[in-house]
Formats: structure tokens, C-alpha cells, sequence
């Protein structure tokens, strides 16, 4: 079936976070908010009437995960991706970010350090310092119009207390779909220094065309044995308000340890009606994730002559995945606080302000393209008649 992505969904009435934040935040109700990454997009139809009849059941007493909901992760990931993934190597955790939180527990010590590489998705750096470990920065090299890592300073970064390496992949705000010959080498450097890689992949079904996500886990043995990854099906359909995500190890020792410090606060049962959603997903949601993939592909296009015409000033990056698009306003001279005061307050327009993704974030925008175009072409006719 076809599926409608131009009509205009209220959602300040449901107390959605993108768009009833925004006047807790800033005192402001009238703001177009393309900030937080959730589509203003219904999720398909087929998840809407999978959980209308779990509703309809009326009970929602403590749940598990069926087994056919695995098997619909193991076919989604070998259909998908090529990775064949067995039923062992899943734990069920409530969101990727809370996922992450307890890996940094379970794999280092207060005072270990862990590689990030900015600019580069906000929490990993909060969660770090959160639980008392070390930022180590490792900065993506901007070469041309593509980010792409940078070994060397990798290599020199790296001392008796790295334990672990945040990898967003694809990467989050930067749009990057890494190459197998940019995932190789960080394998060989995490092998050689015994660091454990915590493969953030949330993103992983967001990929645009003529780009092709490898699961970092997938490459070899070798990377399979040092790498624990991290999904869900939430960003894909837009499931974020249901709370439910996978942490994938095939190495059991590895494994062990998440699985006990996951225990040890008493969490790892399944919503009950995420793991319906999820399963619904990966079975019949196929055709409405290609149809939101196309529908990306236009909004970008669309902000990328739309810029060019209004406000040639700005630099937009290539989408490669994500549906988060990063754009360059360096060359208006301005500051980071008045670009924000312009968008923001002026405008009143919410984009994520690059600063918040750290080192190389000055200067940026980040601009959430899973709109009706209609939201996106008034955002953005806002943006040019504050910055212009």
C-alpha cells in the first residue's frame, strides 16, 4: 500500500517530547521543531493494528519476548543487512542509550578511559562522564565534503587505561555510512590494543541509496569477538515512545558480563506491547520503510535546492544515512550563540545546535528531515529570512 507522509499530524496533544518540550526549554509554544530524532510520520499500518489488538487483549502484566519475535530479528538482519545472527547472542534492554549506559559499567572501571570520535550523537559523552570514566576524543577528519576517521591520531590516543570505543555507525549527526575499508582499520587498531568496540547501530535500516551499512560485527571473527552492537527497530518505524532494543554479542564471555550487570538492576522485560511492535515491524514493514527512505531522499533533495537558491551561504553535507541532515553556516560569520538566537528566538524555528555534538560541531546545524515537506519548506523559509 501507499502510504501518506504529507499530511501534518498534530502532536502537541499526545505530550510528544519534540513538540511540548520546546516551551518547558525555552518559554516559547509556536516554535517548528526539527530537532529530536523521531519522524512526524504514523508508523505502518501494520504495526497501528498489531497493537490495537494487543490492546484490545486488556491485560499488560509482566511480559516476554516470544521466540518468533527473535526470529523476525535474525531474518530482518540476515535479509537486510547479509549478517546471520543466532538466538544466543540477543539480550532484550528497554533503549539504546540505557544499553550503552550499562555497557560502560560492564566493561570498565571508574577512571578507564573511552574513545568517542566528534562531532558526535551528545549522550555518549554524558553517559561517560555520568559513570566516572574518561572522555578520550578522537575527531573526525573533514576532508572535502566527507568525514572520514582518523587512525593516526587513534593510534597516539590510545594508552594502558583505554578500555572501550563508542562507534555510531551510521554515524550520528555527520550522516556517515562507513565503508568496510574505514571499519577494517579500526577493527585492527581495537584488536591490537584489546579494546572492546560498542557498535552503536541504532540508524541501521536508515540507509539512502547507493550506501550499504555493515554491521561492524559482521566483518570478520576478529571483529565479532571484540564488538557488542547495539539496535533497534524504534528509529526505523518510528517506535521511539515504546521503549525496546537488542544488545548483540556473539562472545559469550562478553556476553556474560553485559548479561550480569544487566541483572544486577533488574531490567531486560519486555513492554508489552514493544516486542509485538517490533516483531509486526520486521515482518510487514518492509514496503512503508522503503517508501520513508524515498520520501527522506526528497526532503533532502529539497533542502539542498532550496538552500542553494536562498541562501547559498549554506553547506549541506551528503545524506548517506540517517534521516538527520548536517548542514554548514560557518561561512555567515556569525557565532554560535547568534545563530541560535536567530533561528531560535527569531525564526522560531528548533534545530540541534552543532555545539552540543562537541569538537568540530561549531557552526552546525543538524536538521531532522522526517517531516511533511510542507514543515520542512516553512522551517526553512524561517531560517533564510533570519540568516540572509
Amino acid at each position: 500500500m501507499a502510504y501518506d507522509f504529507e499530511t501534518v499530524i498534530d502532536r502537541t496533544s499526545k505530550n510528544s517530547a519534540k513538540w511540548t518540550l520546546m516551551k518547558r526549554i525555552t518559554g516559547l509554544d509556536d516554535l517548528i521543531p526539527l530537532w529530536v530524532a523521531d519522524m512526524d510520520f504514523p508508523s505502518c499500518f501494520e504495526v497501528i493494528e498489531a497493537l490495537k489488538r494487543r490492546a484490545d487483549h486488556g491485560v499488560f502484566g509482566y511480559t516476554l519476548e516470544p521466540e518468533s519475535y527473535y526470529r523476525a530479528v535474525i531474518d530482518w538482519m540476515k535479509r537486510r543487512h547479509g549478517w546471520k545472527i543466532r538466538r544466543g547472542w540477543m539480550l532484550s534492554t528497554p533503549g539504546v542509550v540505557p544499553s550503552l549506559n550499562l555497557a560502560l559499567l560492564a566493561y570498565s572501571q571508574p577512571g578507564d578511559r573511552v574513545i568517542i570520535q566528534p562531532p558526535v550523537y551528545y549522550p555518549f559523552k554524558e553517559s561517560i562522564l555520568k559513570v566516572r570514566r574518561r572522555v578520550a576524543e578522537n575527531p573526525l577528519i573533514l576532508d572535502g565534503d566527507r568525514y572520514t576517521m582518523d587512525f593516526d591520531q587513534l593510534e597516539k590516543l590510545i594508552d594502558g587505561r583505554t578500555r572501550l570505543i563508542i562507534l555510531c555507525s551510521p554515524h550520528n549527526p555527520v550522516a556517515r555510512v562507513w565503508f568496510k575499508e574505514e571499519l577494517e582499520p579500526l577493527v585492527e587498531i581495537c584488536l591490537r590494543h584489546n579494546i572492546i568496540i560498542l557498535s552503536d547501530e541504532i540508524h541501521h535500516d536508515l540507509i539512502l541509496k547507493g550506501n550499504r551499512h555493515i554491521p561492524t560485527a559482521s566483518l570478520s571473527k576478529e571483529a565479532d569477538s571484540i564488538t557488542v552492537t547495539f539496535t533497534s527497530a524504534t528509529k526505523t518505524f518510528n517506535l521511539a515512545g515504546l521503549g525496546c532494543s537488542l544488545v548483540i554479542a556473539s562472545d559469550k564471555q562478553l556476553r556474560d558480563r553485559y548479561r550480569s550487570t544487566l541483572q544486577s538492576i533488574w531490567t531486560g522485560i519486555a513492554n508489552a506491547l514493544s516486542a509485538v511492535a517490533t516483531e509486526t515491524a520486521y515482518r510487514y514493514g518492509e514496503s512503508w520503510l522503503e517508501q520513508v527512505l524515498e520520501y527522506v531522499q526528497g526532503n533532502y533533495d529539497f533542502l539542498v535546492s532550496h538552500l542553494a537558491e536562498r541562501l547559498p551561504e549554506a553547506r549541506v553535507f551528503p545524506l548517506e544515512g540517517t534521516y538527520l541532515a548536517w548542514v554548514d553556516l560557518r561561512s555567515l560569520g556569525m557565532s554560535d550563540e547568534e545563530l541560535k538566537q536567530r533561528i531560535l528566538r527569531r525564526g522560531r524555528v528548533w534545530f540541534d545546535d552543532g555545539p552540543m555534538f562537541g569538537t568540530g560541531g561549531e557552526g552546525f546545524q543538524r536538521i531532522n528531515l522526517a517531516c511533511p515537506r510542507r514543515t520542512l519548506n516553512k522551517a526553512l523559509e524561517a531560517m533564510v529570512q533570519v540568516l540572509r
